[in-house]
Parts: structure tokens; C-alpha cells; sequence
């Protein structure tokens, strides 16, 4: 890949902060918007902006044409078997809610047991808490290790005739740790136990085809692949979708309403109430074009060599603790200087132009597992150069120096 030509593709790089040119490295978080993801926004509300499904003049039909053209790109981008398996959400936020309210509303009962990881995001920890608290339901942990790899030895012990579902996160935010969800969910499929997979982190880094790994629902929002906010998906298997009940109730989402009944739409409409972000869709569309035309395969081995890179540099300066040392994960570091706390030395980074992340970044439970209150997160992608990977080295040095002497 021609870095510097990508990096020309995304204007915000070209900007400096206090006088220092712009290091990105809060990917995690979210990612920067390519020129086309910017113009194709632009492009449909100078263009096309008309509300989806409901009207039959030129505007709506285009606007629709736009959404459902992009339902089709992520079914052939995660390989799904149908169009109707693809729901439109918010983000993977709300794909997760939207799972969790309508599963456990259909199959969760009194005394039923949940397993979700330790090292979930707290978007896939909240939800199953507050809908397991409605129905009496019990949650069990599935544990990770200091390195940060799960104990998937551990899962059989967990399961139970109770157990109606397993939740794991595809790459840990925090960690980087890729898990091995397709052995998590053959060991689920065993038992006959469907399988959420939260692939907020994953999508951006690795190719991912729901059919191979076998799994029951997945979640992912555009902003973390570089299309707009505010757009993501839950992928259900359609037999599963076709049993849940909506998660919302409004226009768009139904066949007929009277007072008497309501009958809902067909799939996936049933679960798209009100007005979808169909611009964001469209956003995605572009993005996802754009990461195929670069090649998935491409964009991980610059984010391996730039994570090498970093890891040995960082290891090298002595006085720093690394959080996520699995073998295999994708582009995070989280780590801590020793002796300092991860606010000062994320705002110090700041003040040279290097945006990281600082804080618990939404996984409490992992800094309680390691007795910490947070990390200083750095987060790589396709755009980031080893150059930024030495400015990084040279910013923690002098975080170093100031904090702790």
C-alpha cells in the first residue's frame, strides 16, 4: 500500500495540533473518513435526501435504492446468506440492546444462565445485566489470563442445561487480543447455545465471514471502518430473527396497525422502527468499497508490522507496564509508565499532537482484573506510519522525564 497516498485521502491528517503535526492513534475509538465517505455524505443531501420506503417519487426510490444496495454490500462483506439478516442499527451499541431486549424477551426465563466474557466492552456487559435482572436471570463469567487470552477450557465447566447464550467480544478493545470465537462457538454449537460476537474491534482489522465462523448474531458499527457515526449492524441467522420479537415499535416496522392488532413487517424492516440513518448507510457503502479496494489483507500486515514496531519500542524504554500481550492481536497497545497516572501522561502526548485514548476505555472489569484504574491506549490503522509510531516513543520519553524523572 502507498501509505502517503492514503493518507492523503484522509484530510483531517494534514492539520497540526499546538503547533505539532497530527498523530492519530485514538483508531479505536474511532477512525478518520476517507475524501469519498465525506463526498458521498454530501453527494446525498445535495442529491438524493428523501426519506426511505415511503414515498414512490424519484427521491425516495433513489434514497431507498442507496439503503438497501448497502444491506447488500455487508451481507457480501461479512458473507452472510441473505439481505434479511442484515439489521440496520445505530451502532453495534444498539445492535447489542436491540439482541438483548428482544432474546431474552423470547427465550430467557427465571434461573436461565448467560456467559459473557471477561473482557467484554461494557456495551456487551449492560445490556444482558439489565434485561438478566428483568427476568431472574443469572450471568457467569468467562475468564481471561494476565496475558489476556481467554480460558476457553474453561467454558464447558461454565455451561449448563440453563445456558442460553454466550457473548464474546471478536478483538478486545482494550487487550487487542483476537479470541477464538470459531472454537468458542463449536464448543457452544455442541450444546446447542447460541453465540453473540461483538465485532466492533474486529471488522476493521480482520476478514471476517459469519458463515465459516458459524455464528448466531454479530454486531458492528460503521465508525469504526471508517464510515460515519450513528450507522452499524446486527447480523442474525434468519432463524433466529424470524423468533424474536421487535425490539421497537413505529413506522416502518410494520405490515398493518389497528387498535385491535398489529402485524409487523417482514425481515429485516421488523427491527428498523422509525427513520434509519440511511445516509449513514450509505456512508458505509463507500467505506466498505474503499477497504476492499485497498484489501483487508493488506491493511492487518501494515497494522502487524506497525504494532511489532511499537511494541519493541515502547518495551525498550524501560518503566513501562504493557497490558495485552496475547499472540494474537490486532493493532492496540495499551500500557502505563510506571509511577505515573494515564490522564497525565495522555494529556502531556496531547500537547505534542498525539491523540491516544486514557481511561478505562469501557472495560472496567479488565482493569479490575489487573488492580488498575485505566491505560493509555494507542490505537493503529491503515493510515498511521512508523514515523508517527517514533514521535509516539519520543513523546512517552519525555512523559517520562516530567512524571517521573
Amino acid at each position: 500500500m502507498d501509505i502517503q497516498q492514503i493518507r492523503n485521502d484522509f484530510p483531517i491528517l494534514g492539520q497540526k495540533i499546538y503547533g505539532h503535526p497530527l498523530v492519530y492513534l485514538d483508531n479505536a475509538a474511532t477512525t478518520q473518513k476517507p475524501q469519498c465517505v465525506l463526498d458521498s455524505i454530501m453527494k446525498f443531501y445535495t442529491l438524493y435526501n428523501s426519506n426511505i420506503h415511503r414515498g414512490v417519487h424519484y427521491l425516495s426510490e433513489k434514497a431507498t435504492e442507496i439503503y438497501e444496495n448497502a444491506r447488500l454490500k455487508v451481507k457480501e462483506f461479512i458473507n452472510a446468506k441473505s439481505r434479511t439478516e442484515i439489521v440496520f442499527t445505530k451502532g453495534s451499541t444498539e445492535a447489542i440492546n436491540t439482541l438483548a431486549s428482544s432474546f431474552s424477551q423470547r427465550f430467557i426465563n427465571p434461573g436461565d444462565e448467560l456467559i459473557i466474557s471477561e473482557m467484554e466492552h461494557h456495551s456487551d456487559i449492560v445490556p444482558w445485566q439489565l434485561n438478566a435482572q428483568n427476568k431472574g436471570a443469572v450471568i457467569k463469567v468467562l475468564p481471561f489470563d494476565d496475558r489476556g487470552e481467554l480460558l476457553i477450557d474453561k467454558l464447558e465447566n461454565l455451561i449448563t442445561n440453563k445456558t442460553k447464550i454466550i457473548c464474546v467480544t471478536y478483538a478486545s478493545n482494550t487487550l487487542g487480543t483476537v479470541n477464538d470465537v470459531e472454537k468458542i462457538i463449536k464448543i457452544a454449537h455442541s450444546h446447542n447455545i447460541p453465540v453473540l460476537v461483538d465485532a466492533a474491534q474486529a471488522i476493521q482489522h480482520l476478514k471476517i465471514d459469519v458463515q465459516k465462523l458459524d455464528c448466531d448474531f454479530l454486531a458492528l458499527s460503521g465508525h469504526k471502518i471508517y464510515a460515519e457515526t450513528g450507522i452499524g449492524i446486527l447480523y442474525g441467522k434468519e432463524k433466529y430473527l424470524e423468533e424474536l420479537p421487535p425490539y421497537q415499535g413505529g413506522g416502518d416496522m410494520i405490515k398493518n396497525v389497528s387498535f385491535a392488532k398489529t402485524t409487523y413487517a417482514e425481515l429485516p424492516l421488523k427491527f428498523e422502527a422509525g427513520t434509519s440513518n440511511f445516509v449513514g448507510a450509505g456512508s458505509l457503502h463507500t467505506a466498505l468499497d474503499y477497504v476492499d479496494k485497498l484489501g483487508l489483507e493488506n491493511i492487518a500486515a501494515h497494522e502487524a508490522e506497525l504494532l511489532k514496531y511499537a511494541t519493541q519500542k515502547v518495551e525498550a524504554l524501560g518503566g513501562i507496564t504493557i497490558y495485552g500481550k496475547a499472540d494474537n492481536k490486532v493493532s492496540v497497545l495499551s500500557f502505563n509508565i510506571d509511577g505515573a497516572h494515564h490522564y497525565d501522561t495522555g494529556m502531556i502526548l496531547d500537547k505534542l499532537g498525539i491523540a491516544v485514548r486514557t481511561g478505562t476505555h469501557c472495560t472496567e472489569p479488565i482493569m479490575q482484573h489487573f488492580g488498575i484504574t485505566g491505560t493509555v491506549r494507542a490505537s493503529f490503522a491503515l493510515y498511521n506510519t512508523f514515523e508517527e509510531v517514533d514521535a509516539l516513543v519520543d513523546g512517552i520519553k519525555r512523559a517520562q522525564k516530567m512524571l517521573v524523572g
